[in-house]
């Protein structure tokens, strides 16, 4: 968010605990959980956070359906299913918290991001999007 500050641009931030059980917290809880324990160091976001929802499984977030379905998996390696909490397990799961959707203003996805990603990769993709992309037009 700070390098995009001014730009037609948002980050959605959606908790989840079926990765190895590493989100145990009430909802009501979180963002005092980011504050002080994880990130810590009195880290407070600077876009939305919602509250804990599925990305996977029989239990899945219709959202992550829509995203899953619109983006092809990044990563053939699903990791290890102890501590993976969800089922049925499918390859286009979400593999571990901190998977990313970039999408565009009109809603559609543009591109999923792994986790081992460079952050600057997906920079530079929101960054060619502002640049060439005119949220007037959507």
């Amino acid at each position: 968010m700070d390098k995009f500050t001014g730009a037609s641009f948002t980050i959605l931030g959606f908790p989840c605990n079926q990765f190895g059980l590493q989100e145990p917290e009430e909802n009501y809880e979180t963002l005092n959980v980011l504050k002080y324990v994880r990130p810590g160091g009195g880290f407070i976001p600077r876009f939305q956070v919602f509250g804990k929802l599925e990305v996977n499984g029989a239990d899945e977030h219709p959202l992550f359906t829509f995203l899953k379905e619109s983006c092809s998996f990044v990563n053939p390696f699903i990791g290890d299913p102890k501590r993976l909490y969800w089922s049925p397990m499918k390859v286009s799961d979400i593999r571990w918290n901190f998977e990313k959707f970039l999408i565009l203003p009109n809603g559609v996805p543009f591109k999923r991001y792994d986790l081992n990603d460079p952050i600057e990769m997906l920079e530079n993709d929101i960054s060619t999007l502002l640049e060439t992309v005119d949220v007037h037009d959507y």
